[in-house]
């Protein structure tokens, strides 16, 4: 298999806030060592999971820079909003702090068409040299990106690298690996659906449940690319409850994923409104799933 420029199995981080609300960089950085000695390769900051849109830009771009100087895996920064002037601004200023590149993700709300999608994205390449990853999730954005105006912005801009495909259009995936080959890294960015990803020549996953079982993630991705889809299925149905816990109409993500982070030990605070806080019930599933996990690893 290609070897990928952000690694294989990528987590999405939870941003961890202290009891008074502020950004906690000692835990930050705690968790972060924990995700890369548990099976990440690349670590992806401020996007939907790490509460990007309810951080302000020095937040951003102290959190980049102390991610970035505590691990040696790459790390991607959440520099992009809505508001393309307001990207480019705060795009400029990433490579200061030794991220290793940026996630792009579609303009939410203004749900402009495609032409506007691609004069976005390439502004955004064009204000910085860092590789660019982007983030297509039509269900936070409003709007997905066609495989036409992906296949346009790769072969316009040489730092367009990867995508982060959270359509769940397998179909659409399949086509962008047939047109693009080896110029796009596909990355699952459905942990439920990294299996059949891989089985269309994806690279790998940018995931939420790496959180708590990165191991087996990179033991199914792994065994996928080597053709042992036989160890990789079993392994795709063990992660099956964690993938359906990290999100619910009831508990969206990130709100599971920091009731099991809390389980384990690490202080990463509740999330910011508009996010509710935890409860009972949310706990008592997150303990669950880290009883079912380390049961099903004997």
């Amino acid at each position: 298999m290609k070897s990928p420029q952000f690694g294989r199995v990528l987590t999405a981080m939870v941003t961890p806030f202290a009891p008074d609300g502020s950004l906690d960089f000692d835990v930050a950085i705690e968790l972060a060592q924990f995700l890369v000695d548990n099976g990440s390769d690349g670590l992806v900051l401020a996007g939907s999971t790490g509460e990007g849109s309810s951080l302000s830009d020095d937040e951003k771009l102290e959190l980049f820079a102390c991610i970035a100087g505590a691990v040696e895996v790459p790390v991607l920064a959440g520099s992009t909003s809505s508001d393309t002037a307001h990207s480019l601004a705060l795009t400029a200023r990433v490579a200061a702090t030794g991220a290793s590149g940026v996630l792009a993700t579609t303009p939410a709300y203004a749900r402009p068409n495609q032409r506007g999608i691609v004069e976005h994205f390439s502004a955004i390449a064009r204000c910085t040299e860092l590789p660019i990853m982007l983030y297509d999730i039509p269900s936070r954005t409003g709007r997905k990106i066609a495989a036409s105006t992906t296949i346009e912005l790769v072969e316009q801009h040489e730092n367009i690298v990867a995508l982060k495909d959270a359509s769940a259009d397998l179909a659409n995936a399949a086509h962008l690996k047939a047109a693009l080959g080896d110029r796009l890294d596909l990355y699952s960015g459905d942990d439920s659906l990294v299996l059949p990803f891989m089985g269309i020549g994806g690279i790998g996953i940018v995931s939420v449940a790496a959180h708590w079982v990165g191991p087996e993630f990179a033991a199914m991705v792994r065994s996928a690319g080597e053709g042992d889809w036989s160890e990789a299925q079993r392994l795709n149905e063990m992660l099956a409850p964690s993938c359906s816990f990290e999100s619910s109409e009831a508990y969206p993500n990130p709100m599971p994923t920091k009731a099991v982070m809390r389980a384990l030990g690490f202080e990463v605070g509740e999330c910011r409104l508009p996010h509710g806080p935890s409860d009972a019930q949310l706990d008592r599933r997150a303990s669950e799933i880290i009883s079912s996990t380390q049961a099903a690893r004997g």
